[in-house]
């Protein structure tokens, strides 16, 4: 009887390590760099979560596809892999990304292929040097350095982003930690276009109901069109109770995007941290996908009530940390839940 009793408590440490070992796998973080490609591979339980794309025939580096814990791709399709549906506006918005529409004058949030030749000297260029890191395991890390330069390739400053990648349940979260140096004298005006920006599948929209123009900084309009389908499902909410349209331009420590994809909803979450010049930011938050946090445009969201006019001089430094939750389940992610990862977020020095 005891022989058969120790054999059966064996065999459930067994079980259960075995079980331990096939969770600890299936959220392990793999990540591999393919020079040659200029991409790195983000697998999570050796599936697919993200690449950092860092062509130096594009405009800028970006993470693209991200693809939530259920399979589903929440990230827009085009201009790279269109998809059907797929709004065809703003070829610029690519995955998740970090640039700014006037940088000592220089346009590098909206520099793409739609740029003609002529015009090209108006926009700035980030060029990805090299990848300094990276790590994999239970949590896994990638770190870069960039320049951020004119198209004669004259440096304006220089990048060194890390990013932590973790899971937590449903959860893929991205803690992105960038650090701006100056080569030389740099002055962010305050303008509506940036600074960390997300373009999200079309199931994410929130619902379009008349056809719309946008015009930026150099006079070029962009055309949004309605999207009068059922698929658009999307919706905003802010830490400040702003929801919906309401969002944009208003500040908040975070703000949430929520649509249903296929049977689940989709969550994306993008936390502020309090050590972040303008804390808490203002949400560049378009009902068409475009889910960005601008802390540097201040004159534009508060209608002139406010001016930043971030300079940073030679020599000098400055650094930028965000949360990004991507979720999928029944429900969408409560502001607890948000809450609980806001606090450890911040713990980040």
């Amino acid at each position: 009887m005891i022989v058969g009793m120790k054999k059966i408590i064996i065999t459930v440490l067994i079980l259960s390590t075995i079980q331990l070992l096939q969770a600890q796998s299936s959220n392990s973080v793999t990540i591999k760099n393919d020079a040659s490609k200029q991409k790195v591979t983000i697998n999570i339980g050796g599936k697919l979560f993200t690449e950092f794309c860092y062509p130096d025939s594009l405009e800028k580096p970006f993470l693209y596809p991200i693809i939530a814990s259920n399979g589903t791709t929440i990230t827009r399709g085009f201009p790279l892999a269109p998809r059907a549906n797929d709004a065809t506006d703003h070829p610029h918005h690519i995955g998740l990304w970090m640039n700014y529409e006037s940088v000592n004058g220089l346009d590098f949030w909206n520099n793409s292929y739609a740029i003609t030749p002529e015009n090209k000297v108006k926009y700035g260029w980030i060029r990805t040097r090299k990848i300094t890191e990276t790590r994999s395991g239970k949590d896994g890390l990638l770190s870069y350095e960039a320049d951020w330069h004119n198209q004669s390739k004259q440096v304006l400053m220089q990048e060194k982003t890390s990013f932590h990648i973790s899971v937590v349940k449903n959860q893929r979260i991205i803690d992105r930690v960038t650090v701006f140096t100056a080569v030389q004298d740099v002055q962010f005006a305050d303008v509506k276009d940036g600074f960390l920006g997300l373009r999200v599948a079309h199931e994410l929209e929130l619902p379009i109901a008349v056809t719309k123009q946008y015009k930026d900084d150099k006079g070029i309009v962009t055309t949004v069109k309605a999207n009068k389908d059922s698929t658009t499902t999307g919706n905003y909410i802010t830490s400040a109770g702003a929801t919906g349209d309401k969002a944009w331009g208003t500040r908040g420590t975070w703000c949430m995007l929520y649509g249903k994809m296929g049977k689940d909803t989709i969550s994306i979450a993008i936390i502020d941290h309090p050590q972040n010049p303008s804390y808490p930011t203002y949400w560049h938050a378009r009902n068409y996908g475009l889910f960005a946090a601008n802390p540097l445009g201040q004159k534009v969201f508060s209608n002139g009530k406010e001016t930043l006019n971030l300079k940073l001089e030679k020599g000098k430094s400055i650094s930028f940390k965000y949360r990004i939750i991507i979720a999928a389940d029944n429900t969408r992610l409560s502001e607890k839940e948000i809450a609980a990862s806001m606090q450890t977020f911040q713990e980040i020095k």
